[in-house]
């Protein structure tokens, strides 16, 4: 079953290599999307793909990289729409 869901972290996750870190897990499970930076010091993803693979990609977010603090995660449900190709990281 496909999937799409939309991700704010919060905490220490900017300057940890958060975005890089996601990134290669979201490749390596074949998951599509992006993940950025956001101004106010979150971080900002959506996932799209099947539900078990971004189900990993979400654990390993909840505790991020070594150097990282996750605080807060929300994760929201939305519609499945099939809109990405790749997954990248967004400046």
């Amino acid at each position: 079953m496909k999937v799409r869901k939309h991700i704010y972290v919060s905490g220490r996750v900017q300057g940890v290599f958060f975005r890089q870190n996601t990134w290669e897990i979201a490749k390596s499970f074949g998951v599509n999307g992006f993940v950025r930076n956001l101004p106010d010091g979150r971080v900002e993803a959506v996932l799209e793909g099947d539900k078990d693979k971004v189900e990993e990609v979400i654990r390993f977010m909840r505790k991020g990289p070594p150097l990282a603090h996750v605080t807060e995660i929300s994760v929201i449900e939305e519609p499945y729409l099939g809109e990405f190709e790749d997954f990248e990281i967004r400046y």
